[in-house]
């Protein structure tokens, strides 16, 4: 039997991905406090790259064929474990982060190295892209991470990997990490998966099928969650030469195939991140622009700003930029299902709205970096504002918010989000501000520069 990651290990490989945070990042201390703005906020930014597409680039280019040589990477947790894993793999991986670059050797769809020790962190997308990864090896793979990481589900993607005939499981029989996979080649074959906790299932399993050696068909259940997630999948497949075949909506068909390398492939802006500076806008009443983001652009959340506009925002698209001029904000009932992740920034927005938001059909995040739909409902409550939280939503009920000190949960995006109603209200304080490292390690310092309070 693979041993489940010791403790000593963990640490060790802790300790290597907190030596390469120290170098991005400065120390934060436990707290953060929200410097309130004076007036309206005039400015423009560049959130980094796209943490969805950095890992999914990371992944397609490891299955490719030659050299690529990727651009805009973004340098946090979630993208340093997938590089770091991906050298343990065998596949070589020279990161830039300052040049915000990396060089991806492929190995042409079978990973080298015959058995290795993964740890994860807290990152979701990068154990359930590597899990699959891993059954086109030939060995013995264990992946792990955090406390949290071990209550996040990942069976779904265990049993249809299964169908494919790899042999793996989840060591504790808890239908989550650690998981143990022991490889011999991916065969191919016929699988179904569910997509209703992640689209990142779908996406894992379609990323690796091309490195079958027969074709692979994927019956989908049910409804997936998150589908502009799965657009961005295929998305970067496509750039890589790989397309697959829809037989039905629910039955999709992939022949085995190499990826083709990129000689050069630029990773967008990062969409959620944006969705911060665009509330920036429609809190303070100000107006802030986007800069290499347009309404086209690969990820779904990009559509966050039409989320604003219903709410009464005004919205300026350009070829390489988006423009959000705040306004008066009304409340508004919207099915946040496929751009889940901005479901905290709405609940921020909202509390500066004349009447109710329901965010609705968003159950799912529950299952994220922590029980998002929990802790929206028991920060804003904490906040003073009234608050009804049922399966899959929450209604927020703006009224007089007073100062207070919130909780992040080890959540990014709880520590992001609910920084914003501190330009306006006094004595918002931030728990645990350094949880941002996973995807955005220097978000305050932009957040204060677009703000104009850098010193």
């Amino acid at each position: 039997m693979y041993a489940v990651l010791s403790q000593a290990v963990i640490h060790s490989l802790f300790a290597t991905v907190t030596r390469t945070q120290d170098s991005a990042i400065s120390h934060m201390s436990k707290t953060y406090h929200v410097k309130p703005v004076s007036g309206p906020v005039q400015g423009s930014v560049r959130p980094p790259g796209s943490k969805s597409i950095t890992n999914r680039a990371l992944i397609v280019a490891a299955l490719s064929e030659g050299t690529t040589h990727l651009t805009g990477v973004l340098d946090c947790q979630d993208t340093q474990v997938m590089i770091q894993s991906l050298n343990r793999l065998g596949v070589k991986v020279k990161h830039d982060p300052v040049k915000c670059t990396a060089e991806v050797k492929g190995c042409a769809g079978k990973i080298p190295q015959t058995s290795a020790s993964l740890w994860l962190a807290n990152s979701g997308t990068s154990i359930r892209f590597l899990t699959a990864l891993c059954a086109t090896g030939d060995g013995k793979f264990i992946l792990d991470g955090n406390p949290r990481m071990r209550e996040r589900p990942i069976q779904d993607l265990v049993e249809a990997l299964k169908m494919l005939g790899v042999n793996v499981a989840c060591e504790n029989n808890t239908g989550c990490p650690p998981v143990r996979v022991t490889a011999n080649g991916l065969k191919g074959g016929e699988t179904s998966i569910s997509g209703s906790i992640s689209s990142q299932y779908l996406s894992a399993l379609l990323m690796v099928a091309p490195a079958a050696q027969s074709p692979i068909t994927i019956n989908i259940l049910d409804d997936t969650v998150s589908k502009p997630y799965l657009d961005i999948t295929l998305g970067v497949m496509a750039q890589f030469g790989v397309t697959i075949d829809r037989v039905k909506p629910s039955v999709w068909k992939i022949q085995p195939q190499t990826y083709q390398r990129s000689a050069a492939y630029d990773i967008e802006p990062d969409a959620s991140a944006a969705s911060y500076f665009f509330a920036v806008a429609a809190i303070t009443g100000g107006t802030v622009t986007v800069e290499g983001l347009n309404q086209d652009a690969l990820q779904g959340d990009i559509n966050f700003i039409r989320v604003l506009e219903d709410m009464g925002c005004k919205i300026k698209r350009e070829r390489d930029s988006i423009t959000v001029q705040g306004k008066p904000l009304k409340g508004i009932d919207v099915d946040m299902n496929d751009i889940s992740d901005t479901a905290q920034t709405l609940a921020a927005v909202a509390l500066f709205a004349k009447g109710p938001t329901c965010i609705r059909n968003v159950g799912h995040i529950r299952h994220k970096e922590t029980d998002r739909l929990t802790a929206i409902a028991t920060e804003l409550k904490r906040l003073g504002i009234q608050v009804e939280e049922t399966e899959d939503s929450v209604t927020i009920h703006p009224g007089e918010i007073k100062p207070t000190t919130i909780e992040t949960y080890d959540d990014h995006r709880m520590a992001m989000s609910f920084a914003l109603v501190g330009l306006k209200v006094p004595g918002i304080v931030i728990s645990e501000p350094d949880c941002t490292i996973k995807t955005y390690p220097h978000f305050f310092a932009d957040l204060e520069k677009l703000c104009g309070q850098t010193s």
